[in-house]
């Protein structure tokens, strides 16, 4: 997993990126399992992948949205776009092959 140092997003990049964002319908469900390292994989292997994806959080989960967020943050170097309801949206250049320029 990497756990880089990522630039603070502009408001014009957020902006531009929740644009894109509105077009995935895929998400990466997290239920009343805390984080564990297996999800912490699938979702850098996304993030990698196709660098924004969408986890949500089921009503089952007992942490908030932004905890989690700021978990994924750390560990997995993303930077979260924004985060409506109980989904959050997340960012991460490609290190292998960018394909959204910001």
């Amino acid at each position: 997993m990497i756990n880089s140092y990522v630039k603070t997003l502009t408001p014009k990049q957020k902006a531009k990126l929740k644009g894109l964002a509105n077009g995935i319908s895929q998400r990466y469900l997290l239920g009343k399992a805390d984080l564990d390292e297996n999800f912490l994989v699938t979702v850098d292997k996304a993030l990698e992948a196709k660098e924004l994806i969408k986890v949500g959080l089921l009503q089952s989960c007992a942490a908030t949205p932004k905890e989690i967020a700021g978990v994924l943050e750390s560990r997995l170097g993303a930077q979260t776009v924004q985060i409506i309801g109980r989904v959050i949206v997340l960012y991460r250049r490609s290190v292998k092959d960018p394909k959204i320029e910001i």
